[in-house]
């Protein structure tokens, strides 16, 4: 490789990470950067300024360890009318998401064990991949969290649940269980099914 531009990704994005691995210096990715008119989106990564921004990658990038959640996983899978209005993301208890909350993303937390229930690798717009929460697992976290969302939303997402052909109640029983909220699961389900 012999141009940074060829480390640009498809969808106009840099990371600085790449840019050393390459064995680029710091000052060599700054001038292009300043050159090409780059912009810093968060702590090493930087976008075209004619690129459409993958909030999703950019969010799963500066917080490796968080899945995207709630809001963002109901809209992925249909479960939501309209796109979020802001990031939410799930994140392990006892991890510092302070700068995250400070930027307006909304931060659910987990005990560490369960981060990884329910979690699956999704494609953006962008065609980046991403950590996102399965259908079932989203079920479950919405549940969980019913305080945080409006009744139409609420209702919306566990009717259009019960309707889609692709959902796995026995999965959705299992997750339940884990989040000790199988009893209230199966009283939505019953009215519902």
């Amino acid at each position: 490789m012999k141009n940074i531009e060829d480390i640009v990704d498809r969808s106009g994005m840099i990371l600085t990470k790449d840019v050393l691995e390459q064995g680029f210096s710091k000052f060599q990715l700054y001038s292009f950067i300043e050159k090409n008119k780059f912009q810093r989106v968060a702590h090493g990564i930087y976008v075209s300024p004619d690129a459409w921004e993958d909030e999703n990658y950019i969010l799963s990038l500066r917080c490796p360890q968080g899945v995207l959640s709630h809001d963002e996983a109901l809209y992925f899978h249909g479960l939501a009318e309209r796109e979020p209005m802001r990031k939410t993301i799930t994140v392990y208890t006892g991890y510092g998401a302070a700068a995250l909350i400070k930027d307006g993303i909304k931060v659910f937390t987990v005990k560490k064990e369960l981060i990884s229930l329910g979690k699956i690798d999704v494609k953006t717009a962008q065609g980046h991949t991403v950590p996102m929460y399965d259908k079932e697992r989203t079920i479950c976290d919405l549940i969980r969290s019913k305080s945080w969302f409006e009744i139409q939303d609420f209702q919306y997402a566990v009717k259009t649940y019960v309707k889609q052909n692709d959902k796995d109640l026995n999965k959705l029983m299992e997750y339940a269980k884990a989040f000790h909220v199988d009893k209230k699961i199966r009283e939505y389900m019953e009215v519902l099914l």
